[in-house]
């Protein structure tokens, strides 16, 4: 079983799963309590699907762009896990997740998820072989200036705020906005990546594996 692990932003997302269900899924949006909050839920995780951490035959993360410390405790809690059981250990970018819970198009896809002080993290993604593919490097922009972007019809997926959501609905004509509940990162689309890496051998080195950071001059993302 896989044990899958999303803290890039406020929103913390768990999910245990087998390859044929999502055992357990939750998701939650903390306030700065990542630390206090991630751990118990895991604990909590097992007790109510009556398995333990001896049961895990993977650990996924999500490894950015997010907030530098969101990023770093749910890496250290993952790295931990797979050193301490000796399992595999698989990173996922962020947007990834996002990107793999929409539905298939022809149109482009933009995956944005909150980098603080208003902005945004995106990348652009389109179809390639029935699979969302992402085609540009992940940077951080501003609600209006990312607007001023989009010039065909493009679908906008992620985690946005009432204001950004505003500012990005009013391109109407080619912004096409997800529906907040089709927008929300969930672990459980994590787990789905990367258990088609773990049954490939695509895994990642704990020892080096590091998170995804940004800023408008693509180093970091501050809390």
């Amino acid at each position: 079983m896989l044990l899958a692990i999303d803290t890039s932003t406020s929103w913390i997302s768990l999910a245990l799963y087998d390859g044929n269900f999502v055992r357990y899924e939750v998701t939650w949006q903390t306030r700065h309590h990542h630390t206090i909050e991630l751990a118990p839920a895991v604990e909590d995780l097992f007790t109510r699907t009556g398995t333990t951490a001896a049961d895990l035959t993977g650990v996924a993360v999500a490894i950015g762009p997010g907030s530098f410390t969101s990023l770093r405790i749910g890496l250290a809690a993952a790295k931990g896990l797979a050193l301490a059981l000796n399992i595999p250990l698989l990173g996922v970018p962020s947007l990834d997740i996002v990107a793999l819970a929409q539905p298939v198009d022809e149109r482009p896809l933009v995956a944005v998820l909150s980098a603080g002080r208003t902005r945004l993290a995106y990348a652009e993604y389109r179809l390639e072989g029935n699979q969302w593919q992402q085609v540009s490097e992940p940077a951080v922009i501003d609600p209006k200036d990312l607007v001023k972007t989009i010039n065909e019809p493009t679908l906008v997926a992620g985690e946005l705020s009432e204001s950004s959501r505003a500012i990005i609905g009013r391109r109407w004509k080619n912004a096409i906005l997800a529906s907040p509940a089709q927008s929300m990162r969930r672990a459980s689309y994590l787990a789905e990546i990367a258990w088609k890496r773990l049954t490939a051998g695509l895994t990642d080195d704990p020892y080096h594996l590091a998170p995804i950071y940004l800023s408008t001059t693509n180093h970091l993302i501050p809390d």
